[in-house]
């Protein structure tokens, strides 16, 4: 029997853990250790919670069904993203790979620009905010950082 979207070869199906087996996973290839937890992990948290009362003992039979449930319905939505990208044409791929990509270099800053609090630029407002206090009868600006370094 051989899937088409299968993730696992038919000749390694055999040696797949019986839980992946039983569920039908094809997409979602969990381990043996993974397999375990899922199934004998969520036994004992059920057993583990109907002896301290918190839950009746049907929990035994409905949380590891429950577990079940939602590792073969995550399979499911594996298999559904899986078919979409798929069908994305490559030139789309391309497309996104281009506008992924990293863009290294410099940024141009017009000279006219400045990042100093208290200069402001022709046409735009000055936050009073931004800038300390001036002291009476001062106008004392801030020194350009570009012109004038006082640790040098």
């Amino acid at each position: 029997m051989t899937r088409t979207w299968s993730t696992v070869p038919t000749d390694e199906e055999r040696y797949r853990p019986l839980y992946a087996r039983v569920l039908g996973l094809r997409f979602v290839n969990p381990g043996g250790v993974l397999c375990f937890l899922f199934f004998e992990g969520a036994v004992a948290l059920a057993v583990l919670l109907a002896l301290a009362e918190l839950v009746t003992w049907w929990a035994v039979l409905v949380l590891p069904a429950a577990v079940a449930a939602m590792v073969k319905l995550n399979d499911m939505v594996a298999e559904v993203v899986i078919r979409t990208a798929a069908q994305v044409p490559e030139q789309e791929r391309d497309r996104f790979r281009r506008q992924m990509e990293p863009v290294v270099g410099r940024a141009s800053v017009p000279s006219t620009a400045r990042a100093l609090p208290g200069v402001a630029l022709a046409g735009e407002p000055t936050l009073r905010a931004a800038r300390p206090a001036d002291p009476p009868g001062e106008g004392e600006r801030w020194p350009d950082p570009a012109r004038h370094d006082p640790y040098r």
